[in-house]
């Protein structure tokens, strides 16, 4: 697994941000079962560049907590099956399974971490797994969907060891 790891601003988050990524990539892949090497990019910004890039690519005026830009169209949430046939889906140096990028804002996850009573480290892991579900097709737009979500989320939480 290879992960690109950017860091804009000045807050630093109070532990090793790509170790922790790392770890969370990996707890996802495995627990849904992918079978490839894959590629992440990783970028932790601020609340006003996550704003301006929610903004930009979803039409929504505020600042948001992470965003995800899939490189794969999944249909069917967590399969991958049919990605060998997908032109562009590998890396063609490392072979690598490009899933795609995700954007996290570091203001909003010490924020959150204090409203929710859990570690930054915690929110920070969290926030890693749920962008990684939906590089990998989940969603969670409609009630059905949600549900999924979270108890695979629940699920990964509990086997990266990071609990509230």
């Amino acid at each position: 697994m290879t992960l690109f790891v950017e860091e804009e601003g000045s807050v630093k988050l109070p532990f090793d941000v790509k170790e922790t990524a790392e770890l969370m990539i990996e707890t996802v892949l495995e627990h849904e079962s992918c079978l490839y090497e894959a590629e992440v990019e990783l970028l932790l910004t601020t609340d006003e560049e996550i704003h301006t890039m929610n903004r930009e690519h979803r039409g929504i005026d505020r600042a948001t907590d992470v965003l995800s830009f899939p490189m794969l169209d999944i249909q069917i949430p967590g399969d991958l099956s049919g990605v060998e046939g997908i032109p562009d889906a590998f890396d063609p140096e490392s072979g690598e399974l490009m899933l795609g990028d995700i954007v996290i804002s570091k203001d909003k996850v010490i924020a959150q971490a204090e409203e929710y009573g859990h570690s930054v480290k915690r929110e920070y892991a969290f926030l890693i797994a749920h962008s990684m579900l939906h590089l990998l097709g989940y969603d969670h737009m409609d009630d059905d969907e949600r549900l999924v979500m979270e108890q695979r989320q629940r699920e990964i939480m509990e086997k990266a060891g990071i609990l509230r």
